[in-house]
């Protein structure tokens, strides 16, 4: 039996399907923004990528989290 995938996670699979684009790509886009608050980093990937709410969100979260060792 496996694991479900839980938190951010859990949109990878959806946001390569609908955006075309592997996540490694997105978290190399998020950390290479000038950009370093969540909400500024959703608002950016939702105006400048088409990204959902959801799907940025979850994106950012999952950056950022990684990046700070959590």
């Amino acid at each position: 039996m496996t694991d479900t995938v839980k938190g951010p996670a859990s949109y990878f699979p959806s946001i390569e399907k609908k955006y075309g684009r592997p996540i490694t790509e997105w978290k190399d886009l998020i950390r290479s923004s000038p950009l370093t608050k969540h909400m500024e980093l959703v608002s950016w990937l939702k105006s400048e990528h088409g990204l959902g709410h959801g799907h940025a969100n979850a994106l950012v979260a999952h950056t950022l989290a990684e990046n700070s060792g959590q």
